[in-house]
């Protein structure tokens, strides 16, 4: 039997999808929630093969709870489940180690077929998306002198706010909590040396070419 845990905020579409997924015969639903945070504790206890994680949450997301998880014991697979099809969010679930992204529009048969897959070890990431990714991050050693201690997701709350964007808005566009984006800020001003998100939005316009 293939594990699974259920991540979404609404009641309707988890129990839609726990009777969907044991109907197929080979698939047991070992526990559900409607909170991110709750589910970032539960998985890693439940070990189940598959979390199915819906992307966007009222505390948080399913990519930063598949990394979250993916910290404490790699062998779980995370599959992305989401309404909104976007780069940055297929970005973030690549970088969070996902092994799938896939739509909410998406036939019940198809979904059995994606945790099947998925728990046996395959990717459902679009290839061409990935070398995409992959691309960013070697593009990345081109970075200005004072960026090259950045990693890529700094470098990209860095670009947010040279745009002016605010911790909250950039939470919205990275799928990330909002607690998690005043850490990377945090972070950001530390290894720039820098004390104020001023600072650190000036610095990036002379060195990104941002226009605030």
């Amino acid at each position: 039997m293939i594990r699974v845990f259920l991540l979404d905020d609404h009641e309707v579409v988890r129990r839609g999808l726990a009777d969907l997924l044991q109907s197929s015969g080979d698939i047991e639903v070992v526990g559900e929630s409607g909170s991110a945070q709750e589910a970032a504790r539960r998985i890693p206890a439940l070990r189940p093969d598959v979390a199915i994680l819906d992307a966007r949450l009222p505390d948080g997301n399913g990519i930063d709870v598949c990394r979250d998880v993916r910290a404490v014991d790699s062998s779980i697979k995370g599959l992305i489940l989401t309404s909104y099809e976007d780069d940055e969010a297929l970005f973030a679930a690549i970088m969070a180690g996902a092994a799938g992204y896939v739509l909410k529009q998406i036939r019940g048969t198809d979904l059995v077929d994606a945790v099947r897959r998925v728990a046996a070890g395959q990717s459902l990431l679009d290839p061409a998306i990935t070398t995409r990714v992959l691309e960013r991050i070697r593009n990345g050693v081109e970075q200005p002198r004072e960026l090259k201690s950045l990693t890529e997701q700094e470098r990209r709350i860095l670009e947010y706010v040279a745009e002016g964007l605010t911790n909250r808005e950039i939470a919205g566009k990275m799928f990330l909590a909002e607690k998690t984006v005043k850490n990377y800020v945090s972070s950001v001003l530390a290894k720039l040396g820098l004390e104020r998100r001023t600072q650190a939005a000036v610095l990036a316009t002379r060195l990104l070419g941002k226009s605030t």
